[in-house]
This record gives structure tokens, sequence and C-alpha cells, in this order.
């Protein structure tokens, strides 16, 4: 998978990309990471980025001129390309657009804003989807495009270790993961629960699923709303709520 990233802090992106499973899947060439600083492409000696709001008000605007150009270089080569703007005023980010993103067999490219926000008329020409993090506001877009691409790329087949794992994570059921403990089996008065000690997988399994379900009505109700849910879910839930 081709990922391209427009930033003016490239180094916050390498710094994250060469490390653990996203180093490991840039190895086993998974994927090829392309970081383009957004100030060289810019025609003036200032390498100007940015400017003053239209209509007044604080703070600074990232001009349109230096994105496009910077756009019309990735796809200079013709291939298919997917243009990401991470935004508060986007759609939120769910497993669902990771698996989605994930095998779309096209370029990303993330368009990072810096100051109050990109000129409106980029996404509005050029990009494909808008995702948010949350109902908050960070300083620019490099920490949410590192999150997505994260999610995306330890999602592509062979980039983490034992792929097993993935299909027991958070929200790969549709619901939150359960509980997971390590040796030492007594930690601060703590106990490991024994039924994970006592090797009967069936039984294990079972714990497992009903604590995740526990953990998820307790935290997350909302997604037990809308998740998929067996009859043995709907057991196990009749028995949470039963114990109170």
């Amino acid at each position: 998978m081709d990922i391209s990233v427009v930033t003016i802090f490239p180094d916050v992106i390498r710094a994250y990309m060469a490390e653990g499973i996203m180093r490991l899947a840039a190895e086993k060439g998974l994927i090829n990471l392309d970081v383009m600083d957004l100030r060289d492409f810019t025609t003036d000696r200032h390498r100007t980025v940015d400017d003053t709001p239209y209509g007044g008000g604080p703070g600074m605007v990232m001009k349109p001129e230096p994105f496009e150009k910077a756009i019309q270089h990735v796809r200079a080569d013709g291939a298919a390309t997917r243009i990401i703007m991470p935004s508060p005023a986007g759609k939120p980010f769910t497993q669902a657009d990771a698996e989605r993103l994930s095998g779309s067999g096209q370029r990303l490219l993330f368009l990072c804003g810096r100051y109050e926000d990109i000129d409106a008329r980029v996404a509005g020409v050029y990009a494909d989807e808008e995702i948010s993090l949350g109902d908050y506001v960070l300083s620019g877009g490099e920490l949410p495009a590192l999150v997505i691409i994260d999610a995306v790329v330890r999602l592509l087949p062979g980039a983490v270790g034992d792929e097993n794992s993935l299909s027991e994570e958070s929200f790969s059921w549709g619901i939150l993961d359960y509980p997971q403990y390590t040796r030492p089996a007594e930690w601060g008065g703590l106990r490991v629960p024994e039924v994970l000690m006592g090797g009967h997988h069936a039984e294990i399994a079972r714990w497992r699923r009903k604590e995740a379900l526990r953990r998820t009505l307790s935290r997350r109700p909302d997604l037990v709303e809308g998740a998929d849910l067996s009859e043995i879910d709907r057991e196990l839930i009749d028995e949470i709520e039963e114990e109170g």
C-alpha cells in the first residue's frame, strides 16, 4: 500500500512511522511511505503556506495553492489515490473505516492542516472524505493522520505477527475487548481469574466473551445496541444483568 502525507511537520510523521508495527510493515514491503513538506510546494521566497482569513477573525488559514501542487505531484503517476483530510468537521472514524481503507487497493493521501484550517475550497475540490477522531480539536492533522494510518496498516496481511489477535480486538466483534492478564498470577493482592489458568479452552472462550460484553455494557452500552449479537451473547447478557 502506498501512503502519502502532506504536512508542514514531516518529522512528526517520520518519527512515528519509524517504530513498531509501522516500521516492520515498511521493512516487509507492505507499505511505501512518502512524507512531503508542504512548504516545498510554495513559490515565494518565504515559503508561505498561510494567510489571514477573509471576513476577519483570529488566526491564519492555510492557502489552497500549495496543497493543489502537492496533490498534483502525488497524482502524476496516475495511480488511484484516495485523498483524506483529518478534520473535526469530518465523519467519526471507526474500525469499519479502517477495514475499508485497508482493503481499498488505493494510495492514501493525507492532507494535514494547521492553524485555523485549510481553505475550504481544497476539501470541496479534492477531498474524497474528511475524517474526525472525535469531538475535540487538536493542533493539527498529523496526529489524526497517524491514528488512521496505524489502524489501516496493522490490518494489512503480514503486518501483525499473530493475525489471529486482530479478530479478537476491540471493535472487531462490534464490542470492546475482554480483560487481559499475564504473569505473575498474583500481584498486589489481586489474582488472575482462575478460569484463565485452568486450560479449558471452551470455558476460557465463554468467560472472555462474557467479560467483553460486561465491559461494553458498563462503558459503551451504545455499542451493544448496534452489535450483531448471537443467542449465546444474549444469554450472557441476561446472566450479567442477573448478577447486577
